[in-house]
């Protein structure tokens, strides 16, 4: 395959270059057990060499994995895994556990073994046991884990591993309220490694600063506020010491919090300088070199928009959840924002009703959130935002048919977001339409409005839009033509102008497109003019077809001869199948469309 040459040009023999003589030995944790302490040691190295191998050929998470490598050398060999039960927050932090746990050849070689995950994954391994990708989940997981087992009366350790920001996500919170409650084995390992995805942000890591600053002994402790026994370690990147602690708490009998001390991106000092550039990468970074040279994109352009409007004396606030690098909100855009910008750490949740609270009170709040992170904020974006119909602006981006992870799937926010009365959800197709979204939405006062960014490199038409966004839901007609219709939604526009092509080559049909632009609602009149000389209308949508766009479409024509075709993705989880293979799957290509037109009306 094309792209596993590509990858495996970026070394002539994965098992040459990396030295891992004790790692290849390491079949299960049972061999982790017979090391001594400098074995484990030069073991860390071997495995962090290992990652950096394995992200620089097929991209991963790099900082977090490289940090969490002694505590997990440790947990394996103080514990009787799978027995014994390690649930980890986010998968940001598994690789080593997975090297450790029979997998290890997925990341020596992963391009030979693609069916090894980036994140836990039960169908991989009894060590796994859950599918983690979303994070301040652990401790919650956990400790359900713990409460089953104890009704069975049965007898093994629990242990949550939280880090990386997870803490300030709310889950988190009821988490850690629950598990306390137990009156049994239960062991939350606080991995602070003073980092979220970028710096960490609110009150609660005031106090684990303090707990750091003090060795663990300011009488100011969250934790033990809320009743756990606490345990502070400022190295954990020893693998001794880790494993004296571990050691000490290993069958305790009640709930305790272990919090140690650990260097995000450890062993790789471009990732212990900068650990928010290094938290992900792609493939390729150890050869990555600056062109010079910026690219518009969508992020820049919004960026640019945001900066403009707080410089003319707009109160406008940018608001992330943790994830400024992936929106392109940069570390030099955050500082020119100043107090204009708001990152309110892992929590999707608080972001939708803090920006509905800044709307309600004159401020201009505007969110960026991924698709596959805005779902969980779902009652925030019904309650909090539109039932209050508060004119807040949530752009959401990444949105699209995915080859992801099955965790981060960008495919569930059309039917998520466009079925919550209130909310204006827009699909803009191209730059200018992005710009005129995004002014309309800032100003106006009515609605909450989310934009779906458009995912692909920036169109332009070089024509202003000057489109009234305010009268809602009137589609626009790109191209006039008769007898197909087709309404090419936001990203799939391009595929609606590639099917017009494909049938006026193979039946002469001159296809209408359609730019719907609204997701949310529909232009009757519109509908109804195509009922004149359009036998057939097609909705092309780049998500999941249930519940989504097409659907209002398909049940508008209902009662009507109007034929209707909807293509979109299909409701499921997929796991980092190609795209090519997806649109196949889901006849999303502009021959298969066009063959089911020729089908449907006899041609």
């Amino acid at each position: 395959m094309k792209w596993e040459k590509q990858y495996r040009e970026r070394t002539t023999n994965p098992m040459q270059t990396l030295n891992i003589n004790i790692l290849e030995k390491i079949n299960s944790p049972q061999d982790v057990k017979k090391l001594s302490v400098s074995e484990m040691e030069n073991l860390a190295t071997e495995i962090r060499n290992t990652i950096i191998n394995k992200v620089n050929l097929i991209g991963g998470h790099l900082g977090p994995d490289l940090g969490i490598v002694e505590a997990t050398i440790a947990m394996h060999y103080v514990f009787n895994s799978p027995q014994d039960k390690f649930i980890f927050d986010v998968s940001h932090q598994c690789y080593p556990h997975k090297m450790l746990t029979g997998r290890k050849q997925g990341f020596i070689d992963p391009i030979g073994h693609p069916e090894i995950s980036g994140y836990s994954n039960p169908a991989e391994s009894e060590h796994d046991h859950f599918v983690i990708g979303h994070t301040s989940t652990s401790v919650t997981l956990a400790t359900g884990v713990a409460k089953a087992r104890d009704i069975k009366g049965e007898k093994y350790n629990v242990i949550a591993l939280i880090g990386d920001g997870s803490l300030s996500g709310g889950e988190a919170f009821e988490g850690f309220n629950n598990a306390a409650t137990l009156n049994s084995n239960f062991i939350i390992i606080v991995n602070d490694n003073e980092m979220s995805i970028a710096e960490n942000q609110g009150g609660l890591y005031k106090n684990l600063s303090l707990l750091r600053e003090t060795n663990g002994t300011a009488e100011n402790n969250v934790f033990t506020a809320m009743g756990f026994d606490y345990y502070y370690l400022e190295d954990g990147n020893n693998v001794e010491k880790m494993i004296e602690v571990l050691k000490e708490i290993k069958d305790i009998d009640h709930p305790t919090v272990l919090h140690i001390h650990t260097l995000k991106g450890k062993g790789y000092k471009p990732a212990e300088e900068d650990k928010e550039t290094y938290h992900w990468q792609l493939p390729g970074f150890l050869d990555k070199k600056d062109t010079g040279t910026p690219i518009e994109t969508y992020d820049s352009i919004t960026t640019d928009y945001i900066v403009k409007k707080k410089n003319e004396g707009e109160p406008i606030i940018a608001i992330t959840a943790a994830t400024p690098g992936a929106i392109g909100f940069s570390k030099e855009f955050r500082k020119e924002l100043g107090e204009h910008y708001t990152d309110v750490g892992i929590a999707e949740q608080h972001a939708v009703g803090y920006a509905s609270g800044i709307a309600q009170n004159g401020g201009k709040a505007i969110l960026g959130v991924l698709s596959s992170f805005i779902q969980r904020s779902y009652d925030q974006l019904s309650q909090d935002l539109a039932l209050n119909n508060s004119p807040a602006t949530i752009l959401v981006y990444w949105g699209g048919i995915s080859n992801a992870d099955m965790t981060h799937l960008q495919t569930f926010d059309i039917p998520l977001i466009s079925n919550i009365p209130n909310i204006v959800y827009l699909a803009p197709t191209n730059k200018e339409e992005y710009l005129a979204m995004l002014d309309w939405s800032v100003k106006q006062n009515e609605h909450p409005v989310a934009i779906r960014v458009p995912a692909s490199s920036v169109i332009s038409t070089g024509i202003e839009d000057k489109t009234d966004y305010s009268i809602l839901n009137k589609y626009k007609i790109e191209e006039q033509g008769q007898k197909v219709a087709i309404l090419g939604l936001g990203n799939f526009l391009t595929l609606a102008k590639e099917v017009k092509r494909e049938l006026a080559e193979k039946t002469n049909i001159n296809a209408t497109i359609i730019n719907p632009r609204f997701i949310t609602g529909i232009d009757t009149e519109m509908l109804d003019n195509l009922k004149q000389d359009h036998d057939l209308v097609i909705t092309l949508e780049d998500g999941v077809l249930d519940g989504g766009f097409g659907e209002k479409i398909a049940r508008y024509y209902g009662n009507s001869t109007m034929k209707v075709l909807n293509y979109g993705g299909k409701k499921e989880f997929t796991d980092r199948t190609p795209l090519s293979e997806l649109y196949r799957r889901y006849r999303l290509t502009k021959e298969q469309i066009a063959e089911d037109v020729i089908k449907t009306l006899s041609l």
